[in-house]
């Protein structure tokens, strides 16, 4: 992989897994392979998980880690090309990321959707900027359009729990007080669509995905329909694709609960957090030995750890 930025750049997604497993396994086997190999870490938005779980992925391959905010801790960056610089940004991405690649033998980048200009947001400016300047690899920690960190930890996680070689995975949509990027979603549909799952997509209308990433999938807007039989139950709010950015209803009664989980097959219950508790899901739910937010958590060390492996493993060159 030169970069990882979607499960477009994965090889062979077999393998990786099976690699994951092993990391998951034995987290301390490669202590040495990042030795003087240094991770940057770039947030142009806030994180919990993708930043304690990136550090500590790293240090478990024995890495050095840089952490950015750029939002407090660096000069604003400036992205269109030929722009004249007499505003609020003071650095362009052209000077900045080739110097970022000198200090880090990889970067990852987390930049989300502006939710605004919807051709803007799927071109993924930020993060293609990065890749086409910075001169190293990049790693997406969630951009404009995907989070492909955590759909692999999705994919970890269902391998471990599913009963079945061939298990009903549902994607549903659930109700949220704030616009969401349709990131988690995309990502999800895509990378189950090259697992083997069987894949539903349950929203109201008007929340259809791009269809870039979801072909293949039935796509089922009775929820209580889609959730009949289903091995394990995803739960994410994304705001409207066609609309883009916004709230086309509240639907509250597309909040995950107890009636509805029962409709399934005793399903596991997945959510990539942080999670409006009683909107988006019961207390009910996902305080339930059923539940596997918090190890979906965990595995987020795990995506990382294998990614950066695989990244260090086929030769990354120290600066």
């Amino acid at each position: 992989m030169n970069h990882f930025s979607s499960v477009r750049d994965v090889p062979d997604l077999k393998q990786l897994l099976e690699t994951a497993l092993a990391v998951k396994q034995h987290p301390h086997a490669w202590h040495q392979l990042g030795k003087h190999k240094t991770l940057g870490l770039v947030f142009f938005n806030s994180s919990l998980r993708t930043r304690m779980s990136s550090q500590r992925a790293a240090y478990n391959l024995g890495m050095n880690t840089i952490v950015l905010n750029v939002s407090s801790d660096s000069w604003q960056l400036e992205f269109a090309d030929g722009a004249v610089m007499r505003h609020d940004k003071a650095e362009h991405i052209r000077d900045a990321a080739p110097v970022m690649g000198q200090y880090c033998d990889l970067i990852g980048i987390r930049a989300f959707a502006g939710l605004q200009d919807r051709e803007a947001d799927y071109r993924e400016e930020v993060l293609e900027a990065f890749k086409q300047y910075a001169g190293v690899p990049i790693i997406s920690l969630e951009s404009a359009t995907l989070h492909p960190l955590q759909s692999f930890a999705d994919l970890i996680t269902i391998e471990m729990h599913k009963r079945s070689s061939r298990p009903r995975v549902v994607l549903s949509w659930a109700p949220h007080p704030r616009a969401l990027p349709q990131a988690v979603a995309n990502s999800f549909a895509e990378w189950m669509l090259r697992a083997e799952v069987e894949l539903v997509i349950t929203h109201p209308e008007g929340y259809e995905l791009d269809p870039r990433f979801t072909q293949g999938a039935e796509v089922e807007y009775d929820q209580r329909k889609a959730f009949e039989g289903a091995d394990f139950v995803y739960a994410k709010n994304w705001s409207s694709y066609t609309h883009y950015g916004q709230i086309l209803t509240q639907s509250e009664g597309w909040m995950i609960d107890a009636e509805k989980m029962a409709l399934t097959r005793q399903a596991f219950f997945m959510h990539c957090l942080p999670v409006r508790r009683n909107v988006v899901v019961a207390d009910a739910v996902i305080d339930s030995p059923q539940s596997l937010a918090t190890e979906q958590a965990a595995n987020r060390v795990v995506s990382m750890q294998t990614v950066l492996k695989s990244m260090l493993e086929q030769g990354v060159a120290s600066n």
